[in-house]
C-alpha cells in the first residue's frame, strides 16, 4: 500500500515521517521544496505534483491550511482528484470548514473513491512524537481501512460520525483551547497584580479541578515569555472564523469565541500573528500593564 501525503508544514512534515518509521511506502509533494527535501531524506518518493502523487497512490493524506488550499490541491487542475485511482481514499487532515468537507467529498464519491475528514489537534509536539488527537468524520468502513495508518500519527482516533463530523469536532475543540488559553491568560495576570508568583499559582492549582492539557503546555510558555509557535496565533483566527461561520449557520450563538477571536484579531493587528496561542496573555497584559513572565 502506498500513501500519498500533501503538504509538509509544521504538522505535516513530522506526521510523515512517523509514518515511514512505522515502514509505509510515501510518495509526497509540497510547495516548500526545503520540507520535501527533508522527508525525502528520511525515504520517501516525490511527486511531481498533486495528480501524479494521487496516481501513485492508495490513499492520499492532505495536510493543508484551510478550505481554499483544500479545494485547490484536490479540485484544481492537475488536482488530486484528477490522479486518483477508483477505489482510492483520500483523507483531508487539514482543519477546514465542515461544508467545505462535505463539497469536496461529493466529487471525490462521484469518481468512484473515498474520502474522509480527519482533523487533529495536539500542535507540532504531539505531531513529533505521534500522539495526536485525531477527529474522523465519513463511513464506518472506510475508516475501518485507514485507522491503522491513523493510529501511527495519533494516540486517539475517534469516528465522530459522518463526512464534516470530524471537523465539526475540531471546532469544538478550538473552541475549548482558546477559551482556555483566555481564562489562564486572566487568572495568571490577575495573580501577578495581585502580587503572587504566577508560577506558584500554576503548581499549586494545576492538579485541581482548574488543571488541564492546556494548562500544562501554555503556563511554563507564558512564565517563561517563550512564544515560539505550535499554533499560531494566525491559525486559530482561522479555525475560528471558521467556528463562527458554522455557528451562525446552524442557529448557535457563540459570545465568548466571538471576545477570545476579538482578542486575537488585537494580538495580530499588533505583529503577534506569527506567536503561539499562548501570546492570548499578552492581550491581557498589554490591559494591565504587567507581564507574567519572569
Amino acid at each position: 500500500m502506498k500513501i500519498g501525503f500533501v503538504g509538509l508544514g509544521i504538522m505535516g512534515k513530522p506526521m510523515s515521517k512517523n509514518l515511514l518509521k512505522a515502514g509505509y511506502e510515501l510518495v509526497v509533494y509540497d510547495l516548500n521544496q526545503d520540507a520535501v527535501k527533508d522527508v525525502v531524506a528520511a525515504g520517501a518518493a516525490m511527486g511531481e505534483n498533486t495528480k501524479a502523487l494521487a496516481a501513485q497512490s492508495d490513499i492520499i493524506i492532505t495536510m493543508l491550511p484551510n478550505s481554499p488550499h483544500v479545494k485547490s490541491a484536490v479540485l484544481g487542475e492537475n488536482g488530486i482528484l484528477e490522479g486518483m485511482k477508483p477505489g482510492a481514499i483520500l483523507v483531508d487532515m487539514s482543519s477546514i470548514a465542515p461544508l467545505a468537507s462535505k463539497e469536496v467529498c461529493e466529487q471525490v464519491e462521484a469518481k468512484g473513491c473515498e474520502m474522509l475528514d480527519a482533523p487533529v489537534s495536539g500542535g507540532e509536539p504531539k505531531a513529533i512524537d505521534g500522539s495526536l488527537s485525531i477527529m474522523v468524520g465519513g463511513k464506518a468502513e472506510v475508516f475501518e481501512k485507514v485507522k491503522d495508518i491513523l493510529q501511527v500519527m495519533g494516540a486517539t482516533v475517534v469516528l465522530c460520525g459522518d463526512i464534516g463530523a470530524g471537523n465539526t469536532t475540531k471546532l469544538a475543540n478550538q473552541v475549548i483551547v482558546a477559551l482556555n488559553i483566555a481564562a489562564l491568560s486572566e487568572a495568571l495576570v490577575l495573580g501577578k497584580k495581585a502580587g503572587v508568583d504566577p508560577e506558584a499559582i500554576y503548581n499549586a492549582i494545576r492538579a485541581g479541578l482548574a488543571g488541564s492539557t492546556v494548562m500544562d503546555a501554555k503556563a511554563p510558555m507564558m512564565i517563561a515569555g517563550n512564544f515560539n509557535p505550535g499554533f499560531r496565533i494566525e491559525l486559530h483566527i482561522k479555525d475560528l472564523n471558521n467556528v463562527l461561520e458554522t455557528g451562525h449557520s446552524v442557529g448557535a450563538a457563540l459570545p465568548m469565541t466571538a471576545q477570545v477571536m476579538e482578542m486575537m484579531q488585537w494580538l495580530k493587528a499588533n505583529g503577534k500573528a506569527m506567536e503561539d496561542h499562548s501570546a492570548i496573555v499578552r492581550y491581557y497584559e498589554a490591559l494591565a500593564n504587567d507581564t507574567v513572565c519572569k
